[in-house]
């Protein structure tokens, strides 16, 4: 770590710097995920196609995503994290400039995979360099400002896509977006990086590739890939279906459902930032996951059974979300002290995937419970993956001191 920091100048300014192109990297990520909701409408009628059509769209840059993830780890502990992420934020922002250039709807479509084979350098790409370039003492810190960073891009979206395409239309709402991506690409390519990371020398004999696959499957790291996907789930039974489970359960009106789930998601970004504080003053990361967890899993289980009204709902929902916040910097340093040197990218690739595994499986499960008439159940399951995601925490081995 030592190395890397004075490969970047050695001073506090440089890691700032760092972390602030790499979150900002992570805002655009998440720019992107969000860019076709808000313009779905004016893009459909555009083209005259069926809900079903459009969503090829975003199969297929979910896909591409999940499938392409992993190998793009190795990539960047191979090639280095900053050129995958200069060419990751360059592949997006060229998709989506050509989706507003051109008057194809299956261009479009190909462009979102496109754009998915971007989407991949992300997660591997921005916890690698944040390794490499940031002191232990901060690293807490820096992952709590990247996910910042993150849940910012995804707030942020919405109203900017909509006022860009009141002037410009929904086509120039996409090129605006692509010029984003391009701006950070631009900072990212004025940021020196010297931190090479070369495999440890047990992978360079057994071959880079093979070691790599070993140390993927190996039974923490596999842990960790649930751990992930038990968080997905957990975020997508309530950022999708909250509403409509409240609003069948309870009869709560969407006015006040829609305030409990913007009480979460805001509560959840202030969360973020306390748990970047608080993996400064502990080192036991699974203790604060695990409660983080258990909190989640009590306010879920208590509106699943209780019709709050609607302060004390929306307060239950919001601090459920505040606990889901608070883990997220612990979650990472999990990840991160049973990754060894030169492996960033590709066990942050790895696991990360479970973000789109979790993705995938959601809207079946709680799509298939809503239309079953058992919208309690959306919370019941909600908590039981929290509680899931404690024995994944509670059984990982503990690090070597």
């Amino acid at each position: 770590m030592t190395q890397a920091t004075e490969s970047l100048g050695g001073a506090p300014a440089s890691h700032a710097r760092i972390v602030g192109v790499v979150s900002a990297a992570h805002f655009v990520s998440h720019y992107y995920i969000i860019i076709l909701a808000p313009l779905l409408p004016f893009v459909r009628a555009d083209y005259g196609v069926s809900y079903t059509e459009i969503g090829l769209a975003l199969t297929a840059f979910n896909v591409v995503t999940a499938a392409l993830q992993t190998p793009a780890g190795f990539l960047v502990d191979w090639l280095g994290a900053r050129i995958l992420l200069i060419c990751g934020l360059a592949i997006g922002a060229g998709a989506f400039i050509v989706t507003g250039l051109t008057d194809s709807f299956w261009l479009l479509v190909a462009m979102f995979a496109l754009a998915g084979v971007g989407n991949t350098v992300y997660h591997p790409a921005d916890y690698a360099l944040l390794s490499q370039h940031v002191p232990a003492k901060s690293i807490g810190r820096a992952f709590s400002v990247h996910t910042f960073a993150g849940m910012l891009g995804s707030a942020v979206a919405p109203v900017t896509l909509l006022t860009m395409q009141t002037f410009w239309g929904w086509r120039g709402a996409f090129i605006g977006a692509g010029m984003l991506g391009l701006a950070v690409a631009a900072l990212l390519l004025a940021i020196r990086d010297n931190a090479a990371a070369p495999p440890p020398p047990v992978a360079r004999e057994a071959g880079p590739e093979a070691a790599g696959w070993r140390l993927l499957l190996s039974g923490p790291i596999l842990l960790n890939l649930g751990f992930f996907t038990l968080l997905a789930l957990i975020s997508g039974g309530i950022y999708n279906y909250s509403v409509v489970a409240l609003g069948a359960l309870y009869g709560t009106p969407v006015t006040t459902a829609n305030a409990a789930l913007t009480g979460n998601l805001a509560l959840s970004a202030i969360g973020v930032l306390i748990g970047g504080m608080l993996v400064g003053r502990t080192t036991r990361h699974g203790l604060v996951a695990a409660l983080g967890l258990l909190a989640i899993a009590l306010f879920t289980l208590l509106v699943a059974q209780v019709d709050l009204g609607t302060i004390a709902l929306i307060a239950a929902m919001s601090a459920a979300g505040f606990f889901s916040g608070v883990i997220m910097p612990s979650r990472d340093m999990i990840v991160r002290e049973i990754t060894p040197p030169g492996s960033f990218g590709k066990v942050f690739g790895f696991v990360t995937t479970g973000f789109n595994i979790g993705g995938i499986v959601s809207p079946l499960l709680f799509g298939a419970i809503m239309d079953h008439g058992s919208p309690w159940l959306v919370f019941i399951l909600v908590a039981a993956f929290s509680l899931l995601a404690i024995l994944t925490v509670a059984i990982r081995p503990r690090p070597k001191a």
